[in-house]
């Protein structure tokens, strides 16, 4: 049977743990995998991409594989292509696809009709790959996940939803300050409050960045005008800024010992200042560093 990676709740709190410990390894070079000698990965990019994109073609050419790049407007799908058609025809050239797409749906479409594994390389509901590589960051820089307490600050998007489900997958709590009308949607919410009761984690929704933020080991945000969301700009900073921007003023509610995460690329003065970015807390730099590496985890265990 195909597995797909198209969110984290597809996998079981031991299914995750595994792929940590196979990144681990992988990064610290005990494993040294050609899992996709002989193969052709199609890497469908319908947006734009820096980290996503070189940590995913540098990952398979490591990996002994063949990294085909399309960006959406060279494929049939911009002239109106079914989704399902392109997949079918995909499938019976390649070994597997990268799809960073609008619409989530979209890469549900692939994995029905490609027959081949599908990886979600970013779509507008869920971002797994970089979550995993958090999770990741998380273990290396604290030497354990359960217990902690992740606050995420900002817009509940698409890496607010997988944070939701990849923290209680694996007992991390997590507590989300975002403004009225930008908390996370309702059913992912739900999903990570199940997750929370097998786990033993607690999950926590607030309007209040200082209360998500209090006693905080992790403290974590991403900008406030995602992709899609141009035509909002004016009134989401307005929103969000200055009560939900990560700044040395807020940390001062968080853990002494906090780390400070962002999963790039950054907006300095509006999510998060300059001053915290480049400061002593700040793990941005190691957390895309291991973008590389959980993606190459993804593979070896799909493969």
């Amino acid at each position: 049977m195909v597995r797909h990676f198209l969110t984290l709740d597809d996998f079981s709190s031991d299914e995750i743990h595994k792929l940590i410990a196979t990144a681990e390894k992988v990064k610290s070079g005990k494993v040294k995998s050609q899992v996709l000698r002989g193969k052709n990965i199609a890497a469908i990019f319908e947006k734009p991409s820096t980290r996503t994109r070189v940590s995913f073609e540098v990952a398979v050419n490591q990996l002994g594989g063949n990294f085909i790049f399309l960006r959406g407007d060279e494929l049939q799908l911009s002239r109106g292509e079914p989704v399902r058609d392109t997949a079918r025809v995909l499938g019976r050239y390649v070994d597997g696809i990268v799809a960073r797409v609008y619409e989530h749906n979209d890469l549900v479409e692939l994995a029905k009709y490609s027959g081949v594994p599908v990886i979600n390389a970013l779509s507008n509901l869920y971002h797994p790959c970089q979550i995993l590589a958090d999770i990741l960051t998380i273990k290396e820089k604290k030497r354990k996940l359960e217990g902690l307490k992740l606050a995420y600050i900002g817009d509940g998007n698409n890496v607010c939803n997988s944070l939701l489900i990849g923290c209680t997958k694996i007992g991390l709590n997590i507590c989300v300050g975002s403004p009225k009308r930008y908390e996370p949607k309702k059913e992912i919410v739900e999903k990570a409050k199940s997750n929370a009761k097998k786990s033993g984690s607690q999950v926590e929704i607030t309007n209040s960045p200082q209360v998500a933020v209090k006693d905080a080991d992790i403290v974590y945000t991403d900008v406030f005008v995602s992709m899609g969301n141009e035509k909002e700009r004016e009134e989401r900073l307005k929103t969000f800024i200055p009560d939900f921007q990560v700044n040395t003023k807020l940390l001062e509610n968080a853990s002494p010992d906090a780390i400070v995460m962002h999963c790039l690329p950054a907006h300095r003065g509006q999510e998060i200042t300059e001053e915290v970015l480049e400061g002593k807390q700040s793990v941005v730099w190691d957390q895309a560093e291991n973008r590389l590496h959980a993606q190459k985890a993804i593979f070896i265990q799909l493969f």
